[in-house]
């Protein structure tokens, strides 16, 4: 299964908004380029609620074994892995059936 870039993105700003708790127009402000450490001040912790709600909005399942740090250098890098993993053949999300 394939997800769009920008569903991706979108899904990407979604998991952020709820993690961060943060008002949407702050995170829809990031880009590719936002650093997920140094911009927007993830920690480990931060990181792996990331992956679960992200889990939940399409349906990746996520190997942590898999994982390596370079993943999460910024939004686009994770974005990456994500779109990676779904062109794998992981399920994608109840939009994308």
């Amino acid at each position: 299964m394939t997800m769009e870039r920008p569903k991706l993105l979108y899904a990407i700003e979604s998991a952020l908004t709820e993690v961060m708790e943060r008002d949407p127009a702050e995170i829809t402000a990031i880009t590719e380029d936002t650093r997920l450490f140094e911009d927007l001040f993830l920690d480990s912790t931060s990181v792996l609620e990331l992956l679960v709600t992200l889990e939940d909005l399409t349906g990746l399942e996520v190997d942590p074994e898999e994982l390596d740090m370079d993943d999460f250098r910024t939004v686009g890098t994770l974005a990456d892995r994500v779109g990676s993993q779904l062109l794998a053949g992981a399920p994608a999300g109840p939009d994308e059936a």
